[in-house]
């Protein structure tokens, strides 16, 4: 599992060896067709080293294909891959210490474009065809990019926030207003009115939201990680919040007990249920008055470091990163937490995205 000391310790040695990848091209490209629904399953590497791939997993066929991104375009995907996301046909992949955010064919792998010169890329959200937003560690500001032009056109400055400690991570949108979480030595979460880029509110939570969903109720809901001990910008016991978007007030904080580490925070399709890892997996309605007292899914031998619910069939996918060095295996449940499959992808398995 992402423990928040790993990260912060792996992410401040990032200011000092700043990635600057070269993407090496071979001449024998590989052609696929993976037309239908599918899974991509990102694997981060590790941090330095360049060895980010993507995985792909056919649910129908319980068909993996390992490294489709060298295997299509003849070049390495880069230097921690992040976070990826589906819009206008295409799939785009987020390196974080690569600095770039990949645009590829959802059904070939193959790149179709690039965004560059970011300064630490985490997430990407489109607001339309002609305007998305990135998140960014170690910066103040989220970037403003023109998808079809593939550059930069803007910023968004965090107030109360230094370059040095600066975090944006997720983001989600209800109506025109994008909400997004503030992690690294963070504590909060801001609004922002699409209209006009700019931030309209911003929330105080605990130490260090690590991730968002939205539920059928179209209620915001957020995990904190509570730092680590020891941590200059504090150390507490994690809480999970549900929030009132339009008053943008917290509703509800269901604590949890100091030394616990939730993350993964996710939500199944019809926005029913809560998922996250805190060791074992844990799952929770909606319209609970508590946490749960036994998990979906108890603890294996094993890190569980990523965690996704499909959005048609709510199964839950669970990635082992076993010991950070090997490739990592996915698991596979029904909702009723039966084994249906498992398989090999790359090095960290950490972040999923459902084509």
């Amino acid at each position: 599992m992402r423990t928040t000391s790993k990260i912060i310790i792996i992410l401040c040695l990032s200011v000092c060896l700043t990635g600057c990848m070269k993407w090496d091209y071979s001449d024998n490209p590989e052609d696929f067709d993976a037309s239908g629904a599918g899974l991509f399953i990102l694997n981060e590497g590790n941090f330095q080293y360049g060895n980010a791939t993507l995985s792909y997993y056919d649910p129908e066929t319980e068909k993996v294909e390992n490294e489709v991104f060298i295997r299509a375009n003849g070049m390495k995907l880069g230097d921690v891959a992040q976070s990826m996301t589906v819009h206008d046909d295409k799939g785009w992949v987020v390196v974080n210490n690569s600095h770039v955010v990949f645009a590829i064919d959802l059904d070939t792998f193959k790149e179709v474009g690039r965004i560059e010169n970011l300064t630490s890329p985490r997430y990407i959200h489109f607001v339309s065809d002609d305007k998305a937003y990135v998140s960014q560690l170690w910066d103040n500001r989220i970037f403003i990019v023109n998808p079809r032009k593939y550059e930069v056109t803007g910023y968004i400055e965090v107030p109360d926030m230094a370059m040095g400690n600066g975090s944006t991570e997720q983001m989600v949108q209800i109506g025109k207003y994008v909400y997004c979480n503030c992690w690294s030595y963070q504590n909060r979460i801001v609004k922002i009115d699409t209209d006009n880029d700019q931030i309209v509110g911003s929330l105080t939570v605990g130490v260090q939201p690590t991730s968002l969903a939205v539920d059928r109720n179209s209620r915001l809901w957020t995990i904190t990680d509570g730092g680590y001990e020891g941590s200059p910008y504090g150390y507490e016991a994690p809480s999970l919040f549900r929030i009132d978007p339009e008053d943008f007030v917290v509703e509800k904080e269901f604590k949890f007990r100091l030394g616990n580490s939730p993350c993964e925070l996710q939500v199944n399709g019809d926005g029913s249920l809560l998922y996250w890892v805190d060791d074992d997996i844990w799952c929770m309605d909606v319209d609970a008055v508590r946490l749960p007292v036994r998990p979906f899914l108890e603890r294996r031998d094993t890190k569980y470091y990523g965690l996704t619910v499909s959005p048609s069939t709510g199964d839950v996918y669970v990635a082992d990163a076993i010991d950070y060095q090997q490739q990592g295996i996915i698991y596979r449940y029904t909702p009723d937490g039966e084994l249906v499959d498992e398989f090999y992808v790359g090095i960290n398995p950490g972040a999923f995205c459902w084509k």
